[in-house]
C-alpha cells in the first residue's frame, strides 16, 4: 500500500516535468539531465512519456542550409537522434542540443537556425496573453468611463496604480509620464512570464525569464532607454565628473568608473532576474528528483523523503509565486531608478 501511494505521488510530480514514472521508477536516473532538460530550451514541447510513447507538441523547424535552401518541417522528424534531410539534433560536442547539418563525408556543421523553439513559442503566447489583458481593460474603460472598476479590471487598476504611483513617479520625477508605458509593459511582461513558468501544464511551464537571452534583451531595452534619454548633465557627470582634477588627469580613473557603471547596471538587471527565476525552477525539480534518488535507500527512507519532497515542493511553488511578483517589481523599480538618474538636471528645472 505504501509503495502504491509513493508511486502515485511520483507519477503526479514527474508528469509535471515531462517524465513518466512508468519508465524510470525504481531505476537509476540522471538528475542533472532531468533538471536541465526542463529549465533549458528545446525544439519540441515535451509534455510527458507514457510507457514507450512520448507525448508532446512538435514545433516548426526553420533552417537555411549551406546551399541557401530554406527547409521547413516539424521537430518530430528529428527526435530520438533520427536524421531528416541531413539534419539532426547533436547529442554531444559544442553543438549539443542544437540542430546540425550532416555532410556527405560525415562532417558536422551548424546551419542558419531560425526555428520556433519552446521558449520562443512561450514568449509569443505570453505576449498575446498580455496584449489581450491590456486591450480588455482598455475596452472596459472606454465603455464605462464613469463606473468604478470591479473584479479583474479593478485588480489590474490596483497593480497599475501601485507601480505607477509608488515606483515610477517617485523614481523619475515630473517627467515620469514619458517612461511609464515602457516600465509598466516591462513589469507585466516579466510577471506574466514568471507566473506562466510556474504552471506545470501545456502551454505553460516554459522557463522564459530563466533564459539569459530573454533577460539580456530586457536589460538592453532599459540600457537604451536610460542612455538615449539621458540629459547633457548626465553625460557630463559620466564623462567628466565633478571630482578633484588628479582623479581625472592624467589617469582618467573616475571617468572609467562612471563609464563602467553605465554597462554594469543593465548587466546586474540581466543576471538578477535570470539567476532568481532559474534557481527557483531548479530547486523545485531537485526536490522532485530527490524521491527517485532515495529509492535505493529502502522503503522507509524513500517514503519519508517522498513526504518531505511533496511538502517542500508545495512550499517552494507558493514561494515562487511571491518571487514572480518581487522580481518583476525589482526589475521595474531599478529600471525606473536608472532612468531617474539619467534625468539629472531636467528634474530640477521642471520641479522649479
Amino acid at each position: 500500500m505504501i509503495k502504491r501511494v509513493r508511486y502515485i505521488v511520483c507519477f503526479l510530480l514527474l508528469a509535471t516535468i515531462g517524465f513518466s514514472p512508468c519508465r524510470i521508477y525504481g531505476q537509476e536516473i540522471d538528475a542533472k539531465k532531468i533538471i536541465f532538460s526542463h529549465i533549458g530550451d528545446s525544439y519540441g514541447w515535451h509534455i510527458t512519456t507514457w510507457g514507450e510513447r512520448k507525448i508532446g507538441v512538435p514545433l516548426p523547424i526553420i533552417i537555411i542550409d549551406h546551399s541557401n535552401k530554406l527547409n521547413l518541417f516539424l521537430s518530430s522528424r528529428i527526435e530520438e537522434g533520427s536524421v531528416y534531410k541531413n539534419f539532426k539534433i547533436a547529442d554531444s560536442g559544442k553543438f549539443a542540443g542544437k540542430i546540425v547539418e550532416v555532410g556527405k563525408s560525415g562532417e558536422i556543421t551548424r546551419p542558419i537556425d531560425i526555428s520556433l523553439t519552446k521558449s520562443a513559442f512561450a514568449l509569443l503566447l505570453n505576449s498575446i496573453i498580455l496584449i489581450s489583458i491590456i486591450l480588455f481593460v482598455a475596452r472596459w474603460y472606454r465603455r464605462k468611463p464613469l463606473m468604478p472598476p470591479t473584479g479583474f479590471v479593478g485588480a489590474m487598476e490596483i497593480f497599475i496604480m501601485d507601480i505607477n504611483d509608488n515606483v515610477i513617479k517617485p523614481s523619475i520625477g515630473e517627467n515620469y509620464h514619458k517612461f511609464a508605458p515602457y516600465l509598466l509593459t516591462a513589469f507585466f511582461f516579466i510577471f506574466i512570464n514568471n507566473v506562466m513558468g510556474l504552471i506545470p501544464l501545456f502551454p505553460a511551464g516554459a522557463n522564459t525569464t530563466g533564459n539569459i537571452a530573454v533577460t539580456m534583451v530586457l536589460a538592453l531595452c532599459t540600457f537604451f532607454v536610460v542612455n538615449i534619454s539621458g540629459t547633457k548633465q548626465y553625460w557630463k557627470e559620466t564623462v567628466w565628473p565633478e571630482v578633484p582634477l588628479w582623479m581625472k588627469v592624467p589617469l582618467p580613473l573616475m571617468p572609467l568608473i562612471e563609464i563602467f557603471s553605465v554597462f554594469s547596471k543593465p548587466f546586474a538587471l540581466m543576471i538578477r532576474l535570470f539567476a532568481n527565476i532559474m534557481a527557483g525552477h531548479a530547486i523545485i525539480l531537485s526536490l522532485t528528483v530527490l524521491i527517485f534518488i532515495t529509492v535505493a535507500m529502502g522503503p522507509a527512507v524513500n517514503t519519508g523523503m517522498t513526504v518531505i519532497s511533496v511538502i517542500l515542493s508545495i512550499f517552494m511553488n507558493c514561494l515562487e509565486l511571491l518571487v514572480a511578483y518581487i522580481q518583476a517589481y525589482v526589475f521595474t523599480m531599478l529600471s525606473a531608478i536608472f532612468i531617474g538618474l539619467s534625468q539629472v538636471g531636467r528634474r530640477n528645472v521642471e520641479t522649479c
